[in-house]
């Protein structure tokens, strides 16, 4: 190890492990999820009391209902552990966490009523499960985030830290870093970067590049990080397997962090092929019939309901439509669905009538000439496209989902942004992902089409209702909607 790397560690000589020490957070953790399922439990053995005063089914002697929890509490910890919920994972997301601790309370409950079957007790209150269970669900959310609020806080102020160590300088390094500096929440700090190609010295983003690869050793013998981030780039991957064989000798964590983000999906879909792994390059949720069918049926319903819903609306834009300007009531146009198909989207006209090719010659502008004035309205607040509820009880679109585009820019975007194809992998929508983040009319389209891969790679059926939710709260009025 160099005199430069010793100076360098100097200030976290020791054991930056003392820093932070998961451990005994977890196990906090445990005994705060034990407090809750036993008040959970509690409170439900009350209600059940209240409800059964007069005796009856249910009605029980107290220390049987508390001598329960001696194995119900145990029991529920080992649910939480199955359902990973004492992983530390700084950037878990709060929706994932919620929906683990609803699949291991409902797993519970059924072990439950499974355990109340097997030996024959029919007296076990229901009532007292419902309630139990419910609760249990409701309260460890609440302790969860308040857990969480309180630990991004102390990140933020640089406490409960972890250290990484990054081997290789890369673009998917450069990316890491820029995420780490825009989270401050996350707690984690790169102590500095080895690489063989970059001159020592080198900052980005304040982190400095350390010295050459080879120096691995001679520095984890002497220090030792929380992590450490392999992120070389793709001319040096057939380093990979000596950098993995140095750093698992330092029994630290490893993490590898590919130089091909911008072709591996963020979840890829991996194959065993008799112990040989294979990475999809795109996997597609949508691609599965189920997911495709339940996404088609509440298309078919939401359609319904939405025509119903805003058919007065939709009456009054048509008759301002005919009384103030020439010209059909509602406008079609050619645009690209799935699987490259073209079909014709409708919108309520806004533009005065043009011919063809004065339509082909682009995007609207602000203070276009050709919008009309109840056009700049609707178009502003987006009454326009409410006739594409049509579009989707056909089965053109969806109500979720990446806008479509005309043909003619479908063949320029496709020569120009990379992916931009995967897009009509799956049905175009009304509303979708990059549109509820601002990216709607004259905005960028490598932004929007990263957005809408994000979509496309990680769909759920929660994700197309927190979509609709954010578009009924700020997504119908666009700014860049001329």
């Amino acid at each position: 190890m160099t005199k430069e790397f010793a100076v360098h560690y100097n200030w976290i000589k020791g054991d930056i492990h003392l820093k932070e020490n998961e451990k005994y957070f977890n196990r906090l953790q445990v005994v705060v999820d034990a407090v809750v399922i036993i008040v959970s439990y509690l409170i439900g053995w009350y209600v059940m009391i209240s409800s059964t005063r007069r005796g009856g089914i249910g009605v029980l002697p107290r220390e049987i209902y508390i001598m329960a929890l001696v194995a119900i509490v145990p029991a529920f910890l080992l649910l939480y552990y199955a359902f990973n919920l004492y992983v530390p994972n700084r950037l878990e997301g709060r929706r994932r966490e919620g929906s683990n601790i609803l699949k291991a309370n409902a797993v519970g409950g059924l072990l439950l009523m499974a355990v109340l079957f097997m030996i024959r007790q029919m007296d076990v209150s229901r009532m007292l499960l419902v309630v139990f269970l419910t609760l249990n669900v409701l309260l460890t959310v609440l302790e969860r985030n308040l857990i969480r609020i309180i630990l991004m806080r102390a990140r933020r102020l640089g406490l409960n830290q972890r250290y990484i160590l990054m081997v290789g300088y890369s673009h998917a390094a450069e990316e890491y870093i820029d995420r780490i500096v825009m989270n401050p929440q996350w707690g984690y700090r790169v102590l500095g970067i080895l690489s063989d190609d970059t001159p020592p010295g080198t900052l980005y983003k304040g982190v400095e590049i350390l010295g050459p690869i080879s120096g691995l050793d001679a520095l984890l013998e002497n220090h030792t990080p929380d992590e450490i981030a392999i992120t070389v780039g793709l001319n040096e991957y057939y380093k990979l397997e000596r950098i993995v064989a140095m750093c698992e000798k330092s029994g630290v964590h490893i993490k590898f962090i590919p130089d091909y983000s911008n072709i591996i999906p963020t979840k890829p879909y991996t194959e065993d092929i008799l112990g040989l792994p294979v990475i999809n390059i795109r996997h597609v949720p949508l691609s599965n019939t189920f997911n495709a069918s339940m996404k088609r049926l509440v298309d078919i319903v939401g359609s319904i309901f939405c025509i119903i819903l805003f058919s007065p609306v939709m009456l009054v834009t048509a008759i301002l439509i005919k009384t103030t300007s020439r010209g059909p009531l509602i406008f079609s146009q050619e645009r690209v669905g799935l699987h490259n198909k073209p079909f014709r989207m409708y919108k309520f006209r806004s533009m005065e009538m043009q011919t063809d090719k004065e339509e082909k010659k682009g995007w609207t502008t602000r203070n276009d000439p050709r919008v009309t004035t109840v056009g700049k309205f609707i178009r502003h607040t987006s009454i326009d496209e409410m006739p594409q509820f049509f579009n989707v009880l056909k089965g053109d679109m969806s109500l979720v989902g990446p806008r479509p585009e005309r043909p003619q820019f479908v063949e320029k975007f496709r020569e120009e942004i990379p992916r931009y194809m995967v897009k009509h992998q799956v049905r175009p929508g009304m509303t979708g992902w990059a549109q509820v983040h601002g990216y709607r009319g004259n905005t960028s389209i490598r932004k929007r089409i990263d957005y809408d891969l994000y979509y496309i790679e990680n769909w759920t059926m929660g994700l197309d209702v927190k979509i609709l939710f954010m578009t009924v709260f700020k997504g119908f009025v666009n700014k860049n909607a001329y």
